[in-house]
This record gives C-alpha cells, sequence and structure tokens, in this order.
C-alpha cells in the first residue's frame, strides 16, 4: 500500500505549498449555513425485460419461471450539502436521505432491480435510507467521511434504477495544481440500489466488500488533452489499475474529432472472493462531431484468463466505451465493435430534444463450452428536457435494447425503459 500512502502525501504537501496555482477555494468560504444547498431529485421508472426463450426470470423465493420483468417505481432523493466554516481549515456536513416507492409490480414480473424483495417474494412497497458525510476543506483539498456517492474508474457507485448505491468511507481529493487532480479513499461498506443497509453488496462476511483502497490521479495537458492513472486494491477480492487518454482535435467550423481509450489490467487477490480473476481489457473511441451530429466508431478487447469483473467495488466500475445499456462487452478474450449516432435537435430549432442509436456486436467469447460464442446489442434513445417554465428541467427518456446472444453465453431480451425526472433546488 506504499502507493496509497505516496498519493495522499503528495496530495497533502499540494496544499500547503507556497507555489500554488488556483485561487483557493477555502478562503472564499462565506460559511457553513450561506454556501449550504438542498437538492430534491424525482425519478419515475417503468422498466421491462422480455426474455425471448421465457427462460430468464425465475423468482428466487416462489421459485417460479416467468418470460418477462415488468415493474415501475418512483425514487426521491434529498442532499444538503452545508458550505465550509470560514477559516484555514473548514468544517461542513453533507446528509442525505433516500426514499422509493412501489408503483406497479408482482410476484411474476419481478426483478428489474428497482426493489427490494418481501419473504413471500414480491417486491416492497418502500424503501427509505439516509446518511451523512462530514468533512473539512484546506484550500482546494477536501477530504470527506461518511456515506456518499462515489465516482471513479476504479469504484464507482451505481445509479440506474431507482436510487443510487452509497459507499461508506472516507475519500480525499485534491485540485492544488491547476489540471491536475488526485485522490485517494478508503471504503469499507457498500449499499445496494434495493436495500436499506449499510453494507448490503453480496452480505459482509461473505463475499461482500471488506475494504477498498483507491488512488488516482486525473491531468489536463492542455484544454484538447488529458490523461488518468487509478488503481485499487478490493480486499480478497482483486487490485485494478486504469487508463484514460483522451484528445479533442478541433476541426473548424463546428467540426471536431475526439479519441478515447480506456484500459483495465485486473488480478484476484487473498481469498479470491469474486473468483479467480486475471484480465486486461481496453477500448477505443473515435468520435466525430459536425454540428448536431456525432458519429462515433468503438473497438473493445479482453484478453487473459477470465473475462472482466466489476460490482464489489461499485455497480458503476466499468468505464468502457461498449459497456451500454444491458451487456458491458466483457466476456474472456471477447472482440467487439460498435458504431453509434447523436442527433442533437437544437440546431434544427427544437432545444433539449435528443436522439441517439447503436449498434454493438461481439464475437471470440470462450465460455469454457464454446470458443466463439457471439452477442449483439441495438440500442435506441429519444430524450427532451423541458427548457423553460414551471416544469424547466423536467426530463423524459425512452430507451430500448435488443439483445441477442449464443445460447451458450447469455438469453436473448428485449427491453424498455421509460425514465422521468425532475431535479429540485431549494436552497
Amino acid at each position: 500500500m506504499q502507493m496509497k500512502w505516496n498519493v495522499m502525501a503528495l496530495a497533502i504537501a499540494a496544499a500547503t505549498s507556497s507555489s500554488l496555482t488556483l485561487a483557493s477555494a477555502q478562503s472564499e468560504s462565506k460559511g457553513f449555513i450561506e454556501d449550504s444547498s438542498l437538492n430534491v431529485h424525482s425519478r419515475l421508472l417503468y422498466m421491462n425485460r422480455d426474455f425471448r426463450n421465457g427462460a430468464g426470470n425465475t423468482n428466487a423465493i416462489t421459485g417460479k419461471t416467468n418470460g418477462y420483468r415488468e415493474e415501475t417505481g418512483l425514487g426521491v432523493r434529498a442532499f444538503y450539502e452545508s458550505g465550509f466554516t470560514q477559516g484555514t481549515v473548514g468544517f461542513g456536513v453533507d446528509a442525505h436521505a433516500l426514499s422509493a416507492i412501489k408503483l406497479d409490480s408482482g410476484k411474476g414480473r419481478y426483478g428489474t432491480g428497482q426493489f427490494g424483495q418481501t419473504d413471500d417474494g414480491s417486491a416492497d412497497d418502500t424503501q427509505t435510507r439516509g446518511g451523512a458525510v462530514l468533512k473539512a476543506r484546506v484550500s482546494n483539498t477536501t477530504l470527506k467521511y461518511g456515506n456518499q456517492l462515489v465516482e471513479t474508474p476504479v469504484f464507482s457507485t451505481d445509479d440506474a434504477r431507482l436510487l443510487p448505491e452509497v459507499a461508506t468511507g472516507t475519500f480525499l481529493v485534491s485540485e492544488e495544481i491547476d489540471g491536475l487532480s488526485l485522490n485517494a479513499g478508503r471504503f469499507t461498506a457498500l449499499s445496494s440500489m434495493t436495500a436499506t443497509g449499510r453494507d448490503t453488496i453480496n452480505g459482509k462476511g461473505a463475499a461482500g466488500l471488506t475494504s477498498a483502497n483507491i488512488f488516482g490521479a486525473d491531468y489536463r495537458f492542455t484544454e484538447d488533452f488529458s490523461a488518468g492513472l487509478h488503481a485499487s486494491d478490493v480486499e480478497d477480492h482483486f487490485k485494478k489499475t486504469y487508463l484514460n487518454l483522451n484528445y479533442t482535435l478541433p476541426l473548424g467550423d463546428e467540426r471536431s474529432l475526439n479519441l478515447d481509450f480506456n484500459a483495465y489490467r485486473s488480478k484476484d487477490d487473498g481469498r479470491k472472493l469474486s473468483g479467480d480473476l486475471d484480465n486486461k481489457i481496453w477500448s477505443l473511441a473515435a468520435a466525430y462531431n459536425m454540428g448536431a451530429h456525432t458519429f462515433t466508431l468503438a473497438h473493445q478487447r479482453a484478453s487473459g484468463d477470465t473475462g472482466y469483473t466489476y460490482g464489489i467495488d461499485g455497480g458503476g466500475t466499468v468505464w468502457l466505451a461498449n459497456s451500454v445499456q444491458y451487456s458491458d462487452f466483457i466476456g474472456k478474450d471477447e472482440r467487439s465493435w460498435q458504431v453509434r449516432y447523436d442527433l442533437d435537435m437544437a440546431s434544427y430549432g427544437v432545444p433539449g430534444l435528443s436522439f441517439m442509436s447503436r449498434y454493438i456486436t461481439g464475437d471470440n467469447i470462450d465460455t469454457g463450452a464454446s470458443r466463439d460464442a457471439k452477442e449483439h446489442e441495438f440500442n435506441f434513445e429519444s430524450k427532451y428536457v423541458v427548457q423553460e417554465g414551471v416544469a424547466k428541467d423536467l426530463s423524459l427518456r425512452l430507451r430500448s435494447a435488443l439483445y441477442r446472444a449464443s445460447s451458450a453465453y447469455d438469453d436473448d431480451v428485449n427491453e424498455v425503459r421509460l425514465i422521468v425526472e425532475y431535479p429540485l433546488s431549494i436552497l
């Protein structure tokens, strides 16, 4: 863990350096109350998964099998963030309350990942949980401890359903040098998107999270070129290293070419509670933007003795180009390609309206029984964000996925999601 302490020492040294290149955020603090904010976010989610072979949805409690899952729920989350007290060291508190309400479900349709499950196999009617964070800031370096959302390439809490995962631990972020962001953290618990406890990812003491130490650095060399290097050590599960390179080539006349490279190196650790893991995986995406239109081509490739594994380190820890609506295309030895088209209707007089379509195909998957399994996925998305008036920022999004795979690899699925979100700033 020497690297962990080196990163933390570098962050602290940067915070006390006399040659800082950024203005101090702490010196501009207005106070604990004066800089506070309260935001409420509501999300309505309808989700349907139709398993084309009829064998994809078995209720773990009732044992009954159905060919589809269909549920609707409402998630409401409130986030309070205090400002920092004034002085060389500022202190503050953040708090959140999360609630999910079942609007429609059933024992035969349960399983979209929106709700917890009762003893009789049905979905929970309501779920509520809360948490808080204590925080301190020196200059542009902030230390937080408590229940928090985390977004790094090697530890990222998922927010794909009604409520987000929440991690418990310590997280340090330092931005003392212009263009450089350093982070280091240690997390000892992770709650799922459907449970009220603070440590509910697989259950502590089984294959659950014991501790995850993370550290990383992101640096913007120029306005158009940035790079990131991150690493993690999830005790008794695995160790990971992640690299990102991102470059945008301006071409003039509202045109540009963006190249985004992402790569993971993963290796099992200790008791191997997540199973054997020995994987390298990378993706390269090229996106050509021309005004309202963006055309993307991406390639992703895995190698090693296993496919890529994530989840105990957060359900969002898969920062790869071909991680899409249903599949991540991360099988053993898998090679996948993506073509994508985005259209922003603002250029055509309809601001807030956008469309996206993409196709991903993967092959060469080694399942043991087959060394050339395949998978394919089509995604279509339409989104509209209200631009003004009483409902300003209300968004409506329709997403669909058609997924097909070799029978030795996965089930065929058709999926539809309707998402309505409304953010409200109270303070």
